[in-house]
């Protein structure tokens, strides 16, 4: 019976008598349905925080699995370690950004580039071994050579500097370039060098001579500028990504492109949208790449086709494999890390933390930590040792 008064008095309305008081609320502070989501949850296992400015570049050591680079807008490097929160040597002398850093691949030393235009040598406890100059703008990226203590960076004054890092003397200067050369790399058995510009070239060095073997450049390349480059371990191809939204496969020996494939943004959509980031996979036969169009698409070299096109929230502005396996963490401009199974296109896992967009990802060498670094100031560590 008294079920069947609730239902009749339907229904219950509050009278004036029964408001006990009434509180002014701002709109701005009422939660909106979409802050259900509590995005303070930090995944993060350790935080670095010696930076006073936006961050830009990370590096693992090869051989130490808890030793760290970062650098940023504050002019500044860092060497530190996971875990060690008492342990931190600063890398002074820059006059301006720190845009790059690099070990080399025995670990026993780190390279630092700044838009000063200078590349600094350190050991791993942050002592200044030479300072390298010659290029007459700021430096875009800085790469070793993979068998010895040669360095390679690019610089916005469209030239490519090589140094002897041990004695600090300039080996070769690749000239060419129109404009900024924003990215590039030795070739894995270290016989050939790959440099992209602003200029929206391919160039294909000999580094002992300096002379520029191939020029890959106008159609079917890319129309606007490169960003972004990566060579396979058989030194045989390089994949490139540019401003056009554009990804290309380059024979390095012809120096014919062999794939292309155009932004996966229609072009209904308005302009297509910057490719940031490329790689070739460790060990399956595909090529990443990410892009401001928000997707991570997984080519499958073999067909020319895209395996999967894996959608973010914002876009993606670096990417990192963790080790030869088939996981992927790509960085985002949200702050947040994506791991991506690439073999299903599932994202197996986002780590939350940052506040801002992310700059750049790092491995450790044994496989156990992933490192981020942000426009938020701090460099983060989350555990990666499920995704073998």
């Amino acid at each position: 019976m008294a079920a069947q008064e609730d239902k009749e008095q339907g229904e219950v309305f509050f009278d004036e008598s029964d408001i006990i008081d009434e509180i002014d609320v701002d709109e701005e502070d009422l939660p909106d349905a979409e802050d259900d989501i509590v995005e303070d949850s930090d995944d993060s296992i350790h935080i670095f925080t010696g930076h006073t400015g936006e961050l830009y570049a990370v590096a693992c050591s090869p051989t130490d699995p808890v030793l760290v680079a970062t650098g940023g807008g504050d002019d500044k490097g860092f060497l530190w370690k996971i875990g060690h929160a008492d342990w931190a040597s600063e890398l002074q002398g820059h006059t301006d950004s720190v845009s790059s850093l690099a070990f080399s691949h025995d670990g026993q030393l780190v390279a630092s580039g700044g838009f000063d235009g200078l590349v600094k040598v350190w050991d791993t406890s942050g002592n200044l071994k030479s300072t390298l100059e010659g290029p007459g703008g700021g430096i875009e990226w800085i790469r070793w050579h993979p068998k010895g203590h040669l360095i390679l960076a690019g610089s916005e004054d469209c030239t490519v500097w090589m140094w002897n890092a041990d004695n600090g003397s300039c080996l070769n200067v690749f000239s060419g370039h129109g404009a900024s050369v924003t990215c590039g790399d030795f070739t894995p058995d270290g016989k050939t060098i790959c440099t992209g510009s602003e200029d929206a070239t391919l160039r294909i060095w000999n580094p002992r001579s300096g002379e520029s073997i191939d020029v890959v450049r106008g159609h079917p390349y890319h129309t606007e500028g490169l960003t972004c480059l990566s060579i396979s371990s058989d030194s045989t191809f390089a994949v490139t990504g540019s401003k056009d939204g554009s990804v290309h496969v380059v024979n390095i020996t012809t120096g014919k492109v062999v794939s292309s494939w155009a932004s996966q943004t229609s072009s209904t959509e308005g302009d297509p949208e910057s490719i940031e980031c490329v790689s070739f996979a460790p060990k399956f036969p595909w090529a990443v790449s990410g892009g401001m169009d928000r997707n991570l698409t997984i080519w499958d070299l073999q067909n020319s086709s895209p395996r999967f096109i894996c959608n973010h929230e914002e876009g993606v502005t670096c990417l990192a494999w963790l080790g030869a396996s088939k996981f992927l963490a790509t960085g985002c401009c949200d702050g947040r890390i994506c791991i991506w199974n690439c073999l299903s296109g599932e994202c197996v896992e986002t780590f939350k933390g940052h506040e801002h967009a992310i700059q750049s990802l790092s491995v450790s060498s044994n496989l156990e930590f992933l490192v981020s670094v942000s426009m938020d100031g701090t460099a983060r560590v989350f555990e990666i040792r499920n995704f073998h």
